[in-house]
């Protein structure tokens, strides 16, 4: 069984269809880039796996099951606005993820929750490079920092599935090689399988185990709204990563730099 499976899955809105017939198996550990022109589905696509969106035809399953129609735990999203409180510290902005899923009540820990909540916190931004930066507000941080704290927000839940639209698009192309080195080696030690459009081809052929193609194949010049995009091509790439998921248990300190 694998582990997400889009079953003739639609998307339209009223008369428009945005997506049309999708049909996809997903295992456990891949890295899908998404890639086509603006306007084919591929944000829609990340909502629908996010919950934020469900599937006007057909069905999407996690692990067999069909898939929570509101986000919860089992997935995290990065956008490629930062997505941080401002008035929050580096380390605060990763601790209130935590606070707010375990306590939507009240909304903060107290006593050795607490204290809790800041070590795995700490422990979340080491992985990612921060561990220098906890009491520091993102307006101090560089771009590419604040894309690594980002990323740490949706990693203290403990997600199974990560999306990602767009991430490092903003970013300035030393900090994006940066990003992608911290972003394999993150995937070489979990599970975590991956979405994440770009529009950048040879970052999606760079990252990914798998790249996917939207494209409209079907235009009815007088009905432009009346079909889908749907995915063209569907190219494995890396496939070694696989193996090499297997056998990296830590992550090398050296191999999640700082960035400037």
């Amino acid at each position: 069984m694998s582990f997400i499976e889009f079953k003739n899955v639609w998307q339209r809105y009223g008369d428009h269809v945005v997506l049309e017939g999708l049909n996809l198996q997903i295992e456990e550990g891949e890295f899908c880039t998404l890639v086509g022109a603006s306007g084919c589905g591929k944000s829609t696509f990340l909502r629908m796996l996010l919950g934020q969106e469900t599937p006007a035809k057909g069905e999407i399953l996690l692990d067999g099951k069909t898939l929570a129609a509101e986000p919860d735990q089992s997935r995290g999203v990065v956008f490629q606005k930062y997505s941080v409180f401002p008035h929050l510290t580096v380390l605060e902005n990763v601790v209130i993820g935590m606070e707010f899923s375990a306590s939507p009540f009240w909304g903060r820990f107290l006593g050795s929750k607490k204290k809790e909540a800041r070590r795995k916190a700490t422990e979340i931004l080491q992985r990612v490079g921060l561990e220098h930066h906890l009491h520091q507000y993102p307006s101090a941080l560089s771009g590419g920092m604040q894309q690594r704290l980002a990323i740490a927000q949706a990693l203290i839940a403990q997600p199974r599935i990560l999306l990602l639209d767009e991430p490092f698009g903003a970013l300035d192309p030393g900090i994006r090689k940066d990003m992608h080195a911290l972003m394999l080696a993150l995937c070489k030690e979990t599970k975590l399988t991956v979405f994440m459009v770009t529009h950048d081809l040879s970052e999606g052929f760079h990252l990914g185990t798998r790249l996917m193609v939207f494209d409209k194949v079907r235009v009815d010049p007088h009905a432009p709204k009346a079909y889908g995009a749907r995915i063209t091509y569907d190219i494995k790439l890396n496939q070694d990563r696989h193996k090499q998921q297997e056998q990296v248990a830590i992550l090398p300190s050296h191999v999640l730099k700082q960035t400037n």
